[in-house]
């Protein structure tokens, strides 16, 4: 799955939610971050190998259900989602040695979509690999008041050859699926790895932390300091890791790599960062409810309890 705010890449992991649960015992990570091993610079990559026993009850973080008083304004710094926002990362997926071209774009739409009781943030990746459009997706965040970023569910469609081979969508609130944090209010270097979302009928379990703050980073669209990189991990896969690059501001500027188990490794930056016009605004929100159609129609029981989609008022 391509996976904005978690993970880049089409790597998922088939488990049951049984094993799941019992991977979930070992997850979290403490408070210290091992010496660097791997990434495509050697310059940053961690090595967290066997996370700390998790003292969460349960599979995600805490859910401030009362603490949404603004959801639809995601100001974070490090995870800004405002209406007409356009990035595009370009870079190379390395699989069995064989550099890839890989193209990742990611819009936010003018649309909100309650999911779960609350009004969420409708946006849209694309994913293009050697030129071929593999994947698209829309996907569903808000804002707490404390400025904590949450996902609340993405409905994916991968192609090949044109045609739609798998959609494994997840929406907080059906078929068990609960929402998790894409950006913690106040990112800092040292804390414990927090959920990204639960959604066991898709095998979805992603974590994320943040091993370094403070750095300063170049890509093509400039440079930029106090960036934040966040680890994230598949719990089925512990040892196949990425690294994101956040930007205060922007956001994801870089991808990079980190682990030791990784078939498949990636590195892309940020070429282009910039607001849509009206015209491409409005396309937009056609391909996001073409998407949304689709969802009602081949996925009643994750999608089928959900309200259309919205525009902003």
């Amino acid at each position: 799955m391509s996976r904005f705010g978690t993970r880049f890449g089409s790597s998922v992991a088939i488990v049951t939610s049984a094993s799941l649960i019992t991977i979930l015992a070992s997850c979290t990570l403490g408070d210290t971050v091992a010496a660097p091993a791997g990434g495509s610079n050697g310059t940053i990559a961690t090595a967290s190998d066997a996370p700390a026993p998790t003292e969460s009850p349960g599979p995600t973080e805490p859910f401030p259900r009362d603490k949404f008083s603004d959801p639809t304004t995601v100001d974070n710094p490090y995870l800004s989602l405002q209406p007409g926002t356009f990035w595009k990362w370009d870079g190379v997926t390395i699989e069995d040695g064989e550099e890839i071209p890989h193209q990742i774009i990611t819009m936010i739409t003018d649309m909100t979509k309650e999911i779960d009781g609350i009004t969420t943030v409708v946006g849209y990746d694309e994913d293009w690999a050697d030129g071929q459009l593999v994947e698209a997706e829309i996907f569903f965040a808000a804002q707490d008041d404390d400025g904590t970023v949450w996902r609340f569910g993405e409905y994916p469609e991968e192609y090949e050859d044109g045609e739609m081979i798998a959609n494994p969508a997840w929406i907080a609130g059906a078929r068990e699926a609960l929402p998790g944090i894409s950006m913690p209010a106040e990112p800092k270097r040292g804390g414990n790895s927090y959920s990204q979302g639960w959604g066991p009928a898709v095998d979805w379990a992603d974590r994320g932390w943040v091993i370094i703050d403070g750095r300063s980073e170049c890509v093509p669209t400039g440079c930029y300091d106090e960036v934040i990189v966040v680890e994230e991990w598949d719990v089925a896969e512990p040892l196949v890791r990425q690294l994101k690059f956040h930007a205060p501001g922007v956001g994801v500027i870089k991808v990079d790599w980190s682990g030791s188990a990784d078939d498949e490794l990636e590195t892309l930056e940020l070429i282009e960062f910039r607001q849509l016009g009206e015209d491409e605004l409005a396309d937009l929100r056609t391909k996001a409810l073409d998407l949304e159609d689709r969802a009602y129609d081949t996925l009643p029981e994750d999608y089928g309890g959900t309200e259309p989609m919205q525009r902003r008022s």
